[in-house]
């Protein structure tokens, strides 16, 4: 490295007197000498700047340029002539350590072939002594096991010695060391150490089982056990009550040790027990001891009565078992709280004696409804039987029993692929005979409260409400079934039920078309409303909520169908219901029905009104008091139309239909009105004062049965009427108002004055836009200019 290979050679210029550097690239390139002389005149300007008196310090920053250079030249003079020492320095140094590695390679090597040999010597005293080693391993190793051996033929002979002496507790103790050294064993290879051990913890466990259980057996049966019939306070307590209660407390300690003592002997379910007090795997752990020796005679009595051949055991009558087991449960209740919970307190067992039995039992049942469900797949009637019958088993199981609802019942049997798809089956098949049951009646498109006012707003006919009771009916099936999913395909089936009978009220309603204002035909509009109010409801209700939820989280195809992102979201958020696109096809065949019924009624008025659109309004005579005014005579036909329309469509129409009805009547008839009533015609002062009196003392009291201000819903005519019946001097100021406003319209003009809506409102019109006003004004006779 030196410097003149980057910096370059250094030259100096002379340029008026004043010494710069000037820098050559390695090229040899020199730099510009316009930004030189650029570079120069920015230096002077700012050592200078523009003080004339400052040019007396030029030759004191020139003699500094001059030093400043020299040193320069110094430094890279010594630096030049002091790099090849340095090189030749490291070189001696770099060429030392290369000889000393080249000595230490030679060493490491002659180490390496001496290590080499030594080991090759020691190799064949390496492996006699890794023979010897083995040798004494496996003699360590066949000691230890049979130590282990020894230990359980002691443990096992001080059963048999404890057992001899009847030391039933020093019996179970020693069982419990045993199951302590068979935990022991449990990450060894020794199978048949541990096979032996294990048999021998059977053995010894159904030895002291089988003797605690035939003394407890015979306590049990001096306390009258087992309670099949009802308890009755005629039962003396016998004479020995003190130690028969002793000797229930010490067996049933004794039992509870013993299975605890060795739990996974009980999990495993021995053969000899196999059926009696065995549980699903879903229902935790297994029965305590005690309970399972309590539960053997009724074991023996629920399969005498219903297995095999016997009367008692059949398809038809499920009932027959379920109600068994519920009595037995009942009967037992009392017993167990009395005289075995306190002595499971006291021995520190967190068990509840009655819930206990109550889990033995139902594994009983459970094994029957099992086999008695496979067997009914074929046989609808049965098979319904059965589920009615299971599900009020469940209900009394979880009210009655008061069965923690933590612990399964019977519900997940139905839950199995093939009982579940059949229930849903046979659900889907008998609602659809139901419905068309139902539809075919003949009371069906009549309402069983007709004549209950209090109780008929909704005018349900009898198939809509027998329909939304047997969707209730079948909610509060599926309601306790402990899966969300399974309780989603039976919303998707009454989903499609709903959609099924609306398809059906569209086909009655299409052959009823012909007669909009028949009784059936409102019928079915109350049947669809009806339908649709109690979906509403179910949507607000927190079981369908909950579902939704769950429809969401599980993402059931069966519920969500095509919806969107957007519509998913909704659904998250608890802003839609399950049931939106039901109530969105319910309320377009609503709103259909709605329609034609109105157009239909309003076709009849409009013929009756024919003559009074007709009538002679410009030749009416004017009358002052309108106290001797009355109907006009072609208006008669009109408002009796109106009338018994109105009374006709309340009597047939739930409450909220009706409201929509008369108000859409109301609005069409202010159309028709001011269409081709008062726009097609021209009125004296006499018509237009009776025009008024016809609307406002004949029409508008008809609709005022229903609200309180009627004429707020014929907006047109009661404004067309106070156009024209304006005296005629505030009609022509209304007249010219308009039309100077119309012009300073056009011409963009008067922007300040007020507008004319102004002028309307303070006569009561906000409706009518100006420009129909001065249409109303020109079909006044009276006034001039017309």
């Amino acid at each position: 490295y030196h410097p003149a290979d980057n910096i370059g050679e250094e030259r100096c210029k002379m340029t008026d007197n004043f010494v710069y550097p000037v820098y050559t690239t390695n090229q040899g390139s020199e730099l510009e000498s316009g930004e030189l002389q650029d570079f120069v005149v920015d230096f002077l300007e700012k050592e200078i700047g523009s003080d004339l008196k400052s040019l007396k310090n030029v030759g004191k920053l020139l003699e500094e340029l001059r030093e400043e250079n020299s040193v320069l030249e110094e430094q890279v003079l010594s630096v030049s002539s002091s790099v090849p020492p340095k090189v030749s320095s490291a070189l001696s140094a770099a060429e030392e350590a290369r000889c000393s590695m080249e000595d230490l390679q030679q060493r490491e090597r002659l180490i390496s072939n001496k290590l080499h040999q030594h080991l090759q010597g020691a190799q064949p005293w390496m492996d006699n002594l890794s023979q010897t080693l083995n040798q004494v391993d496996t003699i360590e190793r066949h000691m230890k096991y049979l130590c282990c051996l020894q230990h359980i033929e002691e443990l096992s002979a001080a059963v048999q010695q404890c057992l001899m002496t009847s030391s039933v507790w020093e019996a179970i103790r020693a069982v419990d060391s045993m199951a302590a050294l068979d935990a022991g064993l449990n990450q060894s290879g020794c199978t048949h150490l541990q096979n032996f051990l294990r048999e021998t913890l059977h053995f010894w466990h159904k030895i002291i089982k089988d003797r605690l259980a035939s003394d407890f057996e015979k306590v049990l049966t001096q306390l009258h056990w087992p309670i099949i019939s009802p308890p009755t306070q005629s039962l003396t307590p016998t004479a020995n009550c003190q130690e028969i209660s002793s000797q229930l407390e010490l067996l049933v300690t004794q039992l509870l040790a013993l299975q605890t003592s060795y739990p996974s002997v009980w999990a495993s379910t021995p053969q000899c027990f196999a059926g009696v007090y065995s549980t699903p795997a879903s229902q935790g752990p297994p029965i305590c001891l005690p309970i399972q020796i309590m539960l053997q005679p009724l074991s023996k009595r629920f399969r005498y009565h219903f297995y095999g051949n016997r009367q008692t055991n059949s398809l038809s009558k499920p009932e027959w078992y379920l109600t068994q087991v519920l009595m037995w449960m009942g009967n037992s209740s009392t017993f167990m709280e009395e005289k075995i919970q306190p002595i499971l307190e006291r021995a520190g067992a967190t068990i509840s004696a009655r819930v206990e039995l109550c889990r033995g039992l139902l594994s009983l049942v459970q094994e029957k409804v099992a086999s008695d469900a496979s067997r009914l797949l074929y046989d609808d009637g049965l098979f319904c039987h059965l589920v009615e019958e299971v599900l009020q088993f469940e209900k009394e199981l979880r009210t009655n029993q008061s069965y923690p609802a933590v612990l399964p019942g019977l519900l997940h049997l139905l839950l199995e692929d093939s009982i579940l798809q059949k229930w849903l089956t046979v659900e889907r098949k008998m609602a659809v005979e139901k419905m068309d049951a139902m539809l075919s009646a003949e009371g069906a498109w009549s309402s069983q409260y007709k004549d209950i006012s209090d109780m008929d707003e909704l005018k349900a006919p009898d198939c809509a409400e027998t329909f939304m009771t047997l969707l209730q009916v079948i909610t509060e099936r599926y309601r306790a079934l402990p899966c969300p999913s399974a309780q989603l395909k039976f919303l998707g089936l009454q989903r499609e039920l709903v959609d099924d009978f609306r398809i059906r009220l569209t086909q009655v309603m299409k052959e009823e078309s012909r007669c909009p204002l028949g009784a059936r035909y409102c019928a079915i509009l109350n049947a669809v409303n009806y339908i649709s109010t109690i979906l509403v409801d179910w949507g607000d209700n927190v079981f369908f909520l909950q579902l939704q939820q769950a429809a969401v989280s599980l993402g059931e195809e069966v519920v969500l169908g095509d919806l969107g992102v957007m519509e998913v979201g909704r659904l998250a958020s608890l802003e839609g219901s399950l049931f939106e696109g039901l109530l969105a096809l319910l309320d377009r065949l609503k709103g259909d029905m709605m329609g034609r019924l109105l157009e239909w009624t309003m076709r009849e008025i409009t013929e009756k009104a024919r003559p009074y659109s007709q009538d002679r309004w410009l030749s009416l005579p004017s009358q002052h008091d309108q106290s001797t005014m009355s109907l006009s005579s072609s208006a008669c036909p009109m408002m009796l139309c109106v009338r018994d329309r109105l009374l006709n469509l309340h009597q047939v129409l739930s409450l909220s239909l009706f409201q929509l009805a008369w108000q859409g009547l109301a609005e069409r008839l202010d159309n028709f009105l001011y269409q081709d009533v008062i726009l097609c015609n021209h009125f004296s002062d006499g018509g237009a004062a009776q025009l008024q009196f016809d609307m406002t003392r004949n029409l508008f009291p008809l609709f005022g049965h229903y609200c309180k201000r009627p004429e707020n819903f014929f907006k047109h005519v009661k404004e067309a009427c106070i156009i024209l019946c304006l005296n005629v001097g505030s009609a022509i100021l209304l007249r010219n108002l308009l039309k100077e406003s119309e012009e300073e319209t056009k011409d963009l003009a008067g922007a300040g004055d007020p507008p004319p809506e102004s002028a309307l409102n303070e006569l009561g019109v906000y409706c009518l836009a100006p420009c129909d006003v001065l249409i109303l004004l020109k079909l006044r006779a009276s006034l001039p200019g017309q």
